[in-house]
């Protein structure tokens, strides 16, 4: 039988009220929403690099974005000493091409764990605990609202590579 990405469960956040559950649920609806651009599709597919003119492909945005949990929230936020994912320290854009369609179940359930990790990491974090990014004081709030606008990005470019593999929208 041919693996599938899976269709992740719906997520459903607080359009109004406190501050850290609006963040968390707008983040989680990122995450979503990366996870169901790539859903029903083979790993072949998530390989693939539909845009002659680019590196990325599906595999390669869900192995970024397992990097950038892990890296944002688990070591900066949370100060967990864990490996870097994906060649990190080559700055080299190993998670975008080193691509192998082998690696797509392994990459996609990374990503779903790397989430769930690093919001068990924070969960206890003040919204006004900081972090040291390049000299500049960073706040949990901030490095939030960062993850939904990089997920945004992503997801962006994850639509009009979904298009481009099989003529899908609006997923």
């Amino acid at each position: 039988m041919t693996w599938l990405s899976p269709v992740p469960d719906p997520v459903d956040g607080p359009m109004a009220g406190a501050e850290r559950p609006i963040l968390e649920g707008m983040l989680a609806h990122q995450r979503r929403t990366l996870l169901n651009i790539c859903a029903d599709l083979t790993a072949e597919q998530l390989a693939l690099r539909p845009l002659a003119t680019s590196n990325l492909s599906l595999l390669g945005l869900v192995r970024h974005m397992a990097k950038v949990e892990r890296i944002w929230l688990r070591k900066r936020v949370a100060g967990e000493d864990v490996e870097h994912l994906h060649n990190f320290e080559a700055r080299d854009d190993t998670d975008f091409n080193q691509i192998d369609a082998a690696d797509a179940p392994v990459a996609v359930e990374q990503l779903r764990d790397e989430s769930a990790l690093a919001d068990r990491a924070v969960a206890f974090t003040d919204l006004d605990h900081t972090v040291d990014v390049h000299g500049h004081d960073m706040s949990l709030r901030m490095i939030y609202i960062h993850l939904v606008q990089e997920y945004a990005r992503h997801n962006g470019h994850a639509d009009l590579l979904r298009e481009a593999i099989d003529g899908a929208t609006g997923r």
